[in-house]
């Protein structure tokens, strides 16, 4: 079983310049240790961040493609649902909280799961908190 449902925000502060905390360092040994799950929009979101970011010259081709290569050595299991529930509970969800569909899927997927939601998105962990899913990082 997974630790937590891990969002992209946390995942790229792993790798993006200024963005690492002792908070976020503790949480990937935990997941490096006791695995995470993601909507299966996880993998596209983290390439698109880390394509930007690299466009803007934020960071290097060879530190994307260490980034992506490090992310894919996680033991990140990619939920096969998210797709399929994206009209129905991950909408409602969106429209509930005043989400993106992205950041829904990731609170669905934790109340579908009864998993911690591990983010760094402050309307995302607000609408977590409001639907009573435990944070895996603190405020």
């Amino acid at each position: 079983m997974a630790f937590c449902v891990l969002d992209s925000s946390v995942a790229l502060s792993w790798f993006l310049p200024g963005e690492q905390t002792a908070q976020t360092d503790g949480l990937l040994n935990r997941v490096t240790l006791e695995g995470a799950a993601a909507p299966g929009l996880w993998p596209l979101e983290i390439a698109n961040v880390l394509l930007i970011a690299e466009r803007k010259d934020r960071i290097s081709q060879a530190q994307r493609v260490r980034a992506l290569n490090a992310l894919e050595l996680l033991p990140v299991s990619i939920d096969p649902e998210t797709a399929s529930r994206a009209g129905a509970r991950i909408f409602d969800l969106a429209t509930a909280h005043g989400l993106t569909i992205y950041d829904a899927a990731y609170l669905e997927l934790a109340l579908r799961t009864g998993l911690k939601l591990a983010t760094l998105d402050v309307a995302l962990a607000r609408a977590a908190q409001a639907t009573g899913v435990a944070m895996a990082l603190e405020a």
